[in-house]
């Protein structure tokens, strides 16, 4: 077999064959490699940004709230930010663009780290193990999973969604979610 399938299996053979402290460990280095490589291309993004004509943007009110709530709040974010798909980087980038202290940063994102790599180490790799054997047993029976899968996720979204449209329609005219936010950083 060749291509991007085979390689993928490859390392994931790589990772299952080691004891699983090995794997735990190896996940965990890579983890921190590339979240705080995300959050020193951040502070990067940052800094350059105070060298153009984005400073009075990047040195307004505004951001300067930004930064106190993701020194306070942010860790919080960092860790939990590893149990999610999609929205490491994003979370990561972020606290380096609004420059986290380290000193909140760094704990944060050993312990996301530590449980991104057993969670990974133990179901994750057993998950992509069983979806790769399934593809290569039956690559139609892999599509009716995926089907079903995307189909009981748009469910709950749509569900989620109805409800939160419900709630909000109770409060009147108080504004909901991000706008209320919003509202409160610019205060």
């Amino acid at each position: 077999m060749s291509g991007p399938l085979a390689s993928e299996r490859t390392v994931m053979d790589f990772f299952l064959g080691l004891p699983l402290g090995w794997a735990i460990a190896a996940l965990f280095s890579g983890a921190m490699i590339r979240s705080n490589t995300t959050y020193w291309l951040g502070r990067g993004v940052a800094a350059g940004a105070r060298r153009t004509r984005l400073e009075k943007y990047a040195d307004s009110q505004l951001m300067r709230r930004a930064e106190a709530m993701t020194a306070r709040f942010g860790p919080v974010a960092v860790t939990l930010c590893f149990l999610t798909v999609g929205l490491q980087t994003a979370v990561i980038g972020s606290s380096g663009i609004v420059r986290m202290p380290l000193r909140r940063f760094l704990p944060a994102v050993i312990v996301g780290s530590l449980i991104w790599a057993v969670v990974y180490a133990t179901i994750g790799l057993a998950a992509i193990a069983a979806w790769f054997a399934l593809i290569l047993a039956s690559p139609g029976a892999a599509v009716g999973a995926a089907v079903a899968v995307a189909v009981v996720v748009l469910f709950l979204v749509k569900r989620r969604a109805t409800r939160h449209h419900a709630v909000g329609a109770d409060d009147g005219d108080a504004p909901a979610g991000r706008e209320r936010l919003v509202e409160r950083l610019q205060r």
